[in-house]
Formats: structure tokens, C-alpha cells, sequence
């Protein structure tokens, strides 16, 4: 009896307890300490986001006492401003791409007009929303730095909604037939099929072009806090405008300091937000047999074994479960039905709709331009936005080439693809400015050509879209695939035509389109560089645009970017949507 009394008692000390030393004093469990570390970081992070919301609603008079300065000290505070930006920004882009990448996946003559309004604000440069943004933010929000905090999110917003939202339009677009199947034999309603398979499906995707839509962020944060248009300008703390002052000074201590807090802050985000993600995503791929390496995050089983938090995650879970049981939307439509010839009919009406649409905001545009652009403007924005196309082609094959492969090999190893996951975030983070003092000192010094030499600085911030998406296409390749081909003994060239090629197909798409937009944007910044008193421009435009901002002449600002988003509409309809549909079509799972 005693002896059980003792072993009850025991057990009960074990959450404690875990055992005695030789001295007699107790060791604490390790589950004590996951309950502390687990603790630790949410309680953390939720300082931080009160700690940061009082700062962005701060009187807007704070930003004139506290100009940027380049000490080493007020790195790490102006590191937890941007990380708050970029944060906010990546959850709007998430809300805005399960809305509108859902929508325009699911009802077809939506599709039609939503689609080429993505290819147009993924197509508009980051200094076009800025130019128009940015005084009805500080209007919004008087007196008050929240408007000018809100141009700087909705700047870092811009660089990275577009590409999530092509992500998961992708993943809707592809969806196996096997699954559509499944979810008529459980009868299950349109709001279940999409949380409980289709979103599923999606995710490893998403979460891989979240993360390159991070490192996007990183690449336009300079143009987000050090904000010109005109004759006003607003620096908001934080690494970008730190970053656009070194510029200025031509200080490269101060540019090697904020290289080094990126790192610091890519790391971070890294092992606390997309490798706990990469991990817990894998349980969602789509196959028959389990692979055999799976990636791992200690940030995911520290959660896993902290009680404390299951306790506090039950009544969360139980709503979630609830909520995802509401049999919202009928997963067929079985209201009215037409003839093909009715079809027709209502689709003609449409694209009239459409077309009248169109010719009143060409009338209005062309009333704005009228004033202030003539025809020989018009001839010469043609002309540059030509040349740049030309870059953009070129150097989105030069990537494609070089990157698919590679991409293959890091998403078909899971290992490899955790140790290459941080250095590609921050490869992909880091901005093109911070290359300008070579790109000036080189051309400089040994008389280079702009037009071929500031070139590469175009892909550099955006061939990542392509590495990310192909790593995450290989990443959600089917093992059972992978592994029916190495029983058939398939290899060698047969194996990248039939089999992987295939598979990435529509991944690759979705990473060359958002790369291929992203170079048009990157343009603005690449076409024309400086370094202190030192300026180059290369002829595109890209180099118009930028140029046309710092003079504040609205009218060649809207002609500069009305161009671009023309060319890059125009090109996705007629190049990238035509191979969209064969991938929707014939390289799908089923």
C-alpha cells in the first residue's frame, strides 16, 4: 500500500520532477522548460506588437525630432520597425489572396476581368502606388504618423499580395480530379471542400511563395520608408530609409552594419515563422506514400510539447473545427441552367460590358493626358518600354535556365532545401541598392555601357520567384511518382521530359509570371542608379518612370506606368495565359 501510495505520488510529481540528482536536488523537467521557452515567445511577440502599434499611431511631429541617423545603436529599433511593416503587410496580402485568388478560380466570367487586373497591379511599380497613395493615407490618418505608416504597408503590400495570389489561383486552377470526386462522395459544401482539401492542397505552394514574398518586401523597402514624390519627403525609422541615407552619404560602413541586421532579422523570421510553416505544411502533400526525409522546426516541436499552450489552443481549436463544419456555398450549382446558345449570348453581353468599361477609363485617362502629353511622348515611351522588354525576356531565360535545375535538386531534398531555405531568403531579401556603388564604380571607372551593365541588376531582386516556386513545386512533388519512375528505371533526359518537367510546370508558370512582372517593377530602381553625386540611367522604362517621380510630373508618371501595364498585360494574355491553360488542363495530378 505504501508503495503505491509513493508511486501515485510520484506521478504526480513528474510535470515537475523529472528525477533526482546525486546530491539530492531536483532536476526540472524538460517539459517545465518547453512551457517556459513556448511561453517566452508569444509573450514576446505580443510586446512587441503592442510595443510597435503605439509607435505607428505616434503624433506624426515625432518623425522631425527623430531624423535617421547611421549609428550602429539605432539599428536594432529601426530592424523591429520594418519587421512590424513587413509582418502587417504579409497578413493583408494573405487575406487579400484568399479572397481574391479564390473568387477569380472559382466563377469563370469573374476570372475574365480579374485575372488582368492582377496582371495590371502586379504590372504598376511600387514608386507608381506610392506617387498616388501617399497623400490620401495622410489625409486619412492627420497629424497622426499612421498615414504615412499605411503608404509604407500598402507599398510593402504591393510587392507581395500579387505573387501569393497567382500561388493559390494556380493551386485552385490544378486541383486533381480524384479530390473534386472525393468531395461529392462526402457531400461536402463549397466552404468545407475549400478549407478541408483545396486550401490544404495549396499550401505547401503558399507557404513558399509567402516566404519569397517577404524577401520581395526586403527588395523594395528602400522605395516604402524613404519616401520622395515631388517636392515632399517623408523617412519613416526603420532599415530601408537607414539604407537610403548610407546611399546618400556613400557611407559603406553603415550599408555593411545594415547588411548585417538583414541577416540577423532573415535568420529570425526564418527559424520562427517560415521553417515552423515549411514543416507543418508537409503533412499536406499531395501523394500515396510517405516520403522518407521530412522537414523538421524545433520552433514547431517546442509548441507541440508546451501543455500550456494545448490547453490554451483547445477552445480555439474547437471553434475552428465548428466553423469549418458550416456547410456554406453548394459545391454545384444547381439553380438555373442555359442552352449553349444562351451562354453565348450572356458571354458576348459580358465582354461587351468589359469593352465599354475600358473605352470610358481610356476617355477619362486620355482627358488627363491631354493637357500635358502630346504624341511624341507617347512615341518615346513606346519606344522605351520596348527595350525593356527586351531585358526583362532575356533575363527571365537566362534565370529560368539556371534556377530550374538547381530548384529541382533543393526541393527534391528536404535536407538540403532546410540549410539552403535562409541563405536563398536573404539572397532574395537583399536590395539591388545595395549594389549600385559597384554598378556606379565599375561604369565609371572602366566607361561602361548603362543600357548592358545596370541590366543584371533587374533579375537580381526577382529570379527568386522562379527558385521559390520551382523548389516549391519539386517540395510538393508525389513520392509515389518519384518513386514509380525509379522502379520503371526512368532517367537521364526521359525522366526531366516526362516527369519532372511536367510536375513543376505549373509552378514554374506561376514563379514566371510573378518574375517576370517583378522585373518591370525592378526596372524602376535598376534603370536608373546613383551613389552620392554619381548618376547612370540606362534607356527604358524604367528609367522614365523613376525620373518623371522625382520630378513630380503626374501626367508622364501615369503615361510612364499606363505603358507598362499595358505591355505586361498584353504579354500575359497572349504568352503566359495560353501556357496557364495547358497546365490547368493536361499537367495536373489525378
Amino acid at each position: 500500500m505504501q508503495a503505491a501510495e509513493m508511486s501515485t505520488a510520484s506521478r504526480g510529481l513528474l510535470p515537475r520532477i523529472a528525477s533526482v540528482g546525486a546530491m539530492g536536488v531536483p532536476a526540472v523537467s524538460r517539459k517545465f522548460w518547453f512551457d517556459v521557452f513556448a511561453f517566452a515567445l508569444v509573450a514576446g511577440f505580443f510586446v512587441y506588437i503592442s510595443w510597435g502599434m503605439a509607435e505607428i499611431t505616434a503624433p506624426i511631429g515625432k518623425l522631425a525630432q527623430s531624423p535617421i541617423s547611421l549609428q550602429l545603436n539605432h539599428l536594432p529599433f529601426y530592424a523591429l520597425r520594418t519587421t512590424l511593416r513587413m509582418l502587417i503587410a504579409v497578413i493583408a496580402s494573405l487575406a487579400f489572396t484568399l479572397c481574391y485568388a479564390t473568387f477569380a478560380a472559382k466563377n469563370r466570367r469573374a476570372e475574365q476581368i480579374m485575372i488582368p487586373i492582377l496582371d495590371i497591379l502586379q504590372s504598376v511599380p511600387v514608386l507608381g502606388y506610392i506617387s498616388f497613395t501617399v497623400t490620401g493615407f495622410i489625409a486619412l490618418f492627420p497629424g497622426s504618423i499612421l498615414g504615412v505608416e499605411c503608404a509604407a504597408i500598402f507599398a510593402i503590400f504591393t510587392s507581395q499580395a500579387w505573387n501569393m495570389t497567382f500561388s493559390l489561383y494556380q493551386s485552385l486552377k490544378t486541383i486533381p480530379h480524384d479530390m473534386d470526386e472525393a468531395s461529392f462522395v462526402f457531400r461536402l459544401s463549397g466552404w468545407q471542400k475549400f478549407w478541408k482539401m483545396e486550401l490544404p492542397y495549396a499550401m505547401p505552394g503558399l507557404i513558399w511563395n509567402t516566404m519569397m514574398s517577404m524577401s520581395g518586401g526586403w527588395f523594395f523597402v528602400v522605395a516604402s520608408e524613404a519616401i520622395t514624390v515631388g517636392e515632399q519627403k517623408i523617412t519613416l525609422p526603420g532599415i530601408g530609409s537607414y539604407i537610403a541615407l548610407a546611399i546618400e552619404q556613400r557611407n559603406l560602413t553603415a550599408i555593411g552594419y545594415a547588411i548585417a541586421t538583414m541577416t540577423v532579422v532573415i535568420l529570425l523570421y526564418d527559424q520562427l515563422l517560415f521553417r515552423p510553416l515549411v514543416a507543418w505544411s508537409d503533412k499536406f502533400r499531395y501523394e500515396l506514400t510517405a516520403s522518407q526525409e521530412a522537414p523538421h522546426s524545433w520552433v514547431l516541436t517546442l509548441f507541440a510539447k508546451s501543455r500550456w499552450l494545448r490547453v490554451l489552443w483547445q477552445p480555439l481549436g474547437w471553434l475552428s473545427h465548428k466553423i469549418l463544419r458550416i456547410r456554406l456555398f453548394k459545391a454545384t450549382v444547381t439553380g438555373i441552367h442555359f442552352t449553349p446558345k444562351e451562354a453565348r449570348l450572356f458571354d458576348y453581353l459580358w465582354y461587351a460590358l468589359l469593352v465599354l468599361i475600358g473605352v470610358v477609363a481610356l476617355r477619362h485617362l486620355m482627358a488627363f493626358l491631354g493637357t500635358s502629353v502630346d504624341w511624341r511622348d507617347v512615341k518615346e515611351v513606346a519606344e522605351l518600354a520596348g527595350i525593356t522588354l527586351l531585358r526583362v525576356v532575356v533575363l527571365i531565360l537566362l534565370a529560368s535556365a539556371l534556377w530550374v535545375p538547381l530548384g529541382v535538386m533543393i526541393g527534391l531534398r528536404p535536407r538540403l532545401a532546410q540549410l539552403v531555405q535562409p541563405l536563398a531568403q536573404f539572397l532574395a531579401a537583399f536590395p539591388a541598392n545595395l549594389l549600385f556603388p559597384v554598378a556606379v564604380v565599375a561604369i565609371s571607372r572602366y566607361s561602361l555601357n548603362p543600357d548592358i551593365w545596370l541590366s543584371p541588376l533587374i533579375i537580381l531582386g526577382t529570379q527568386w520567384y522562379i527558385v521559390f516556386n520551382v523548389i516549391a513545386g519539386a517540395s510538393a512533388f508525389p513520392n509515389d511518382l518519384r518513386e514509380a519512375a525509379r522502379n520503371f528505371h526512368v532517367g537521364g533526359l526521359l525522366w526531366w521530359r516526362k516527369v519532372i518537367l511536367p510536375g513543376i510546370f505549373p509552378y514554374f508558370l506561376t514563379g514566371a509570371i510573378t518574375a517576370s512582372g517583378g522585373a518591370w517593377n525592378a526596372s524602376i530602381v535598376a534603370e536608373a542608379v546613383e551613389w552620392g553625386d554619381k548618376k547612370y540611367a540606362a534607356h527604358g522604362l524604367g528609367a522614365y518612370i523613376a525620373q518623371m517621380t522625382e520630378a513630380g510630373d503626374y501626367a508622364h508618371i501615369a503615361l510612364g506606368v499606363g505603358t507598362m501595364s499595358l505591355v505586361v498585360v498584353l504579354f500575359n494574355k497572349f504568352f503566359w495565359r495560353p501556357l496557364y491553360e495547358v497546365a490547368a488542363k493536361k499537367l495536373r495530378f489525378d
